[in-house]
């Protein structure tokens, strides 16, 4: 019989506590969101715990880097509703990646995370910059590699 493992308040701090830097310069948007997402929820933690809050701090930086493929910035179109009869609004990839790819990052993200309250929680240690600097030195983040992928 396996053993189900809990995460602690104790555990909880510690994640709470700890904070990735991922640089998004010539990353896949799509790619690099999950990874992220993965990290807010603490699914790479062996004590995940789906009601509780274990997922940790993610800080991306060189937003406007970030590259989508094929055909995507011309064809893919978010909508949204301002609340005003007449206020459908549609907004093209390829003009989220001119004016603002850091929201672009934070919607991608914020698709892939549950949806209830503990997710607004965990979108909130998101942390999305344009450039290269950060004002987050205090948390002392921890640089998160790109997942390497091996050849079959």
């Amino acid at each position: 019989m396996t053993k189900t493992t809990f995460a602690t308040e104790a555990t909880r701090q510690g994640a709470m506590n700890t904070w990735h830097v991922v640089d998004a310069s010539g990353r896949t948007l799509g790619r690099m969101a999950t990874e992220i997402a993965t990290l807010l929820m603490g699914k790479h933690r062996p004590d995940y715990t789906p009601h509780l809050l274990v997922g940790e701090g993610v800080i991306v930086i060189n937003a406007d880097k970030v590259k989508v493929t094929g055909g995507k910035a011309e064809t893919r179109e978010y909508t949204y509703y301002t609340g005003f009869p007449g206020g459908l609004r549609h907004v093209t990839l390829a003009d989220y990646l001119k004016h603002a790819p850091d929201e672009l990052i934070r919607l991608a993200v914020r698709r892939m995370l549950p949806k209830n309250l503990l997710a607004r929680r965990m979108w909130s240690r998101l942390k999305v910059y344009r450039g290269a600097s950060h004002p987050h030195q205090a948390q002392k983040p921890a640089t998160q590699k790109p997942a390497s992928r091996t050849a079959k």
